[in-house]
């Protein structure tokens, strides 16, 4: 899968994409991450590529065409117009279901807003998808777009080493991930549970789904709604008294 982010701050990017996990499937070929410089676009021989926004207000504006011909330069190079996310707060929030729709794209532009943001015009000119990472405001889109690499990468074949992980973590049928324990078998007297121990994997397996649901009710109710449990599951439920809403 390739990546381009168009960003003012290109070192910042590769910078946190080159390392560990992602790193490691950037080297074997799984993925391709490439930061586009937007000042590189830039008409302005001092590579400015803000200006105050008409009909005042604080703050500064990216301008169009610097992002529009850093956009145009990686769909000319590719053949296509590709989809493209600008990462803002004004977006959908992004979930793991968005990890793996954007996972098999062949190619994927983010965009990175600076300042007081893009001019609109430009956006409705190339923006495909307007995804946010939360409800709060960053001093940039770097960090989102690092953010949403980095899940979408996951979802990637051959990223992982082993492709369970991808697939049995938190947010898999709106549920989280169970817990985990490894040696020593006790430590500050807490004890790993039996069941893990006894080699038996259709109890392990059966178990862990239990705890996926308890978690999920006691740490993200709001995701138990929309969960994928089955009538049995439900009642259990009800059974320690929790209530569908």
């Amino acid at each position: 899968m390739n990546f381009y982010i168009l960003t003012l701050f290109p070192e910042m990017v590769m910078g946190g994409l080159t390392t560990s996990i992602i790193g490691r499937a950037v080297q074997a070929g799984f993925l391709h991450i490439e930061a586009i410089n937007i000042r590189d676009y830039s008409a302005n021989k001092h590579q400015k590529v803000d200006d105050y926004p008409y009909g005042g207000g604080a703050g500064m504006l990216m301008q169009a065409q610097p992002v529009y011909d850093a956009w145009q330069a990686v769909a000319g190079r590719i053949g296509k117009k590709p989809r493209c996310v600008y990462v803002t707060p004004q977006g959908k929030t992004f979930t793991q279901k968005d990890a793996k729709d954007f996972a098999a794209e062949e190619d994927l532009i983010l965009l990175c807003g600076h300042y007081e943001g893009i001019d609109a015009r430009v956006l409705d000119e190339i923006v495909t998808d307007y995804m946010s990472i939360g409800d709060y405001v960053l001093t940039g889109g770097e960090l989102p777009a690092m953010v949403m690499v980095d899940a979408i990468s996951r979802m990637v074949p051959g990223v992982l080493g082993n492709q369970e992980s991808g697939s049995f973590e938190s947010f898999e049928g709106n549920l989280l991930e169970y817990p985990q324990y490894s040696r020593p078998e006790e430590w500050n007297g807490r004890k790993v549970p039996p069941i893990l121990l006894s080699g038996h994997h259709k109890n392990i397996e059966a178990w862990r789904r239990q705890q996926s649901i308890l978690l999920t009710q006691q740490r993200r109710p709001d995701l138990l709604e929309q969960a994928d449990l089955t009538e049995e599951e439900w009642g259990w439920l009800k059974g320690i008294g929790v209530r569908k809403t």
